[in-house]
């Protein structure tokens, strides 16, 4: 009987034994399974984020784009306003004079056609007066200042404010603290 309960005994160790080693490699399993579905989730956790924090990026960088243009277009709103101000002053007429002798200068002997815009055709007798210069009115609205042709060299001197702004305005960028820019 001893020898029995001794051999079942050693059968019941031996399952035992080989029932915790199953269950010791179930376990080991269970939790290498576990740790591959968080670094999954993890990954796509960290993905999805990564997707809305870029999407919500672009948004705010295109809002901040129409901002700014929306902010661009009335500094530029303002900037001819205060062209037009400026226009009604005699610091432009002596601006136009400035640009008409500068013109003729730069032209030497060649022949210079000379354009102001048609806003100042008034004043175009006294323009003329004070410069000994042929003036014509431009057909074409160029806000204010003057164009001056050289066809002899095709040369155009182009000192009109449309052009001016114009320029400045597909220059101008905002810059700031911050990252703006």
């Amino acid at each position: 009987m001893e020898q029995a309960r001794a051999e079942g005994n050693a059968i019941i160790d031996s399952h035992r034994e080989a029932l915790d080693k199953v269950f010791e490699d179930h376990k080991a399993e269970a939790l290498r399974q576990s740790e591959t579905r968080i670094k999954a989730e993890t990954t796509n956790a960290k993905l999805a984020l990564n997707q809305a924090l870029a999407k919500s990026q672009l948004e705010i960088k295109r809002k901040q784009g129409k901002i700014q243009q929306e902010l661009k277009d009335k500094i530029f709103e303002e900037a001819q306003d205060l062209i037009h101000a400026f226009m009604k002053t005699e610091a432009y007429d002596d601006f136009l004079i400035r640009c008409i002798r500068s013109a003729v200068r730069f032209a030497g002997t060649d022949p210079v056609t000379v354009y102001i815009n048609l806003s100042d055709e008034k004043k175009k007798t006294a323009l003329e007066d004070a410069t000994q210069v042929h003036l014509s009115v431009s057909a074409e609205d160029f806000i204010g200042g003057v164009r001056s042709v050289i066809r002899s060299r095709n040369i155009l001197i182009d000192n009109s404010f449309q052009t001016q702004l114009k320029d400045q305005y597909d220059k101008f960028i905002f810059e700031g603290g911050d990252g703006i820019g």
